[in-house]
């Protein structure tokens, strides 16, 4: 009797409570014959009969009516067991590997995370700057934030926003140089571009103006020395709004200026999906970089 089955209690008060077998199964989720056998192996263990069983289903005895209230106590306390191991499950600790774009890691996420950590002094966080997605197939990170969409099976994928560019420079540079009322006075000043991509040449074309990379004055590929040259007064170039928003030193050139959006997708891999500790922090970028993104 000490180690009598949990189960069979259960299934005693699902039983009582619904009457029926059927009513039972379909509350626990389970069989008809699996709740039989229990009820029959309780009433041996207990050496009483605690059911009429008729045609209008399982009616309690007057033996089961007086177990029917214990029955409940003890499944109280089997629930208030299951709060206490979730609630247990909430306060996560440890380490969560976050891959991003530089410019978002190096300009983004700490002031973010800086924020999360007086919520959850536990976790630690491992950044790498980095725009390469097999970094969630080699698990070499927990969650990626990413500019293009992620397509590969094994990772979950959820889209936070479409992330505004502008056209930008530090106040220096235009209070010396002037500020350019319309597209074309752009090719009068010093332009922040890249070395090798061409993104920004074929943004230009769009617009009906054409160049190539010498019409950038400046030139490089990493994303953080394009943004320190704009801070740093070497010319115009392109930023998210975002980030310009929040630096006072620099401003919005030619605010009509129509630039594609940058969309943004957050990502994990589908095995990381039931650790508490990495969806908790999934959450929470999820929603800062939508309200980063709204500006």
């Amino acid at each position: 009797m000490s180690d009598l089955d949990w189960n069979l209690i259960r299934s005693f008060l699902a039983v009582a409570e619904a009457g029926s077998l059927s009513g039972a199964a379909r509350r626990l989720s389970a069989s008809q014959p699996t709740l039989g056998r229990h009820i029959a192996e309780l009433e041996r263990a207990l050496g009483a009969t605690l059911f009429r069983r008729g045609r209008g289903g399982y009616a309690l005895t007057d033996q089961g009516a007086v177990l029917l209230e214990r029955a409940r106590q003890v499944g109280g306390h089997a629930d208030a067991f299951v709060r206490l191991a979730q609630g247990a499950a909430a306060n996560v600790a440890g380490t969560v590997r976050i891959t991003a774009s530089e410019v978002v890691a190096a300009h983004v996420l700490p002031d973010m995370l800086a924020r999360f950590a007086e919520m959850e002094p536990e976790i630690e966080f491992e950044i790498v700057a980095s725009n390469q997605v097999d970094n969630l197939l080699r698990r070499d990170a927990d969650i990626a934030i990413r500019m293009t969409e992620p397509t590969q099976l094994d990772l979950v994928v959820r889209k936070i926003a479409d992330l505004p560019l502008t056209a930008c420079a530090a106040t220096a540079y235009l209070d010396r140089r002037g500020r350019p009322s319309a597209p074309e006075d752009l090719l009068d000043h010093d332009l922040i571009g890249f070395d090798r991509g061409t993104e920004i040449i074929d943004e230009f074309a769009r617009l009906g103006v054409v160049i190539d990379r010498h019409a950038f004055r400046f030139r490089t590929d990493n994303q953080i020395v394009v943004w320190q040259a704009i801070k740093a007064g070497n010319g115009i170039g392109f930023a998210q709004s975002s980030l310009v928003a929040r630096t006072p030193q620099v401003e919005v050139v030619l605010p009509g200026l129509p630039l594609p959006r940058l969309p943004v997708w957050l990502a994990m891999h589908r095995d990381l999906r039931t650790s508490p500790r990495v969806r908790l922090v999934r959450d929470f970028l999820f929603d800062e970089l939508k309200r980063y993104s709204a500006g």
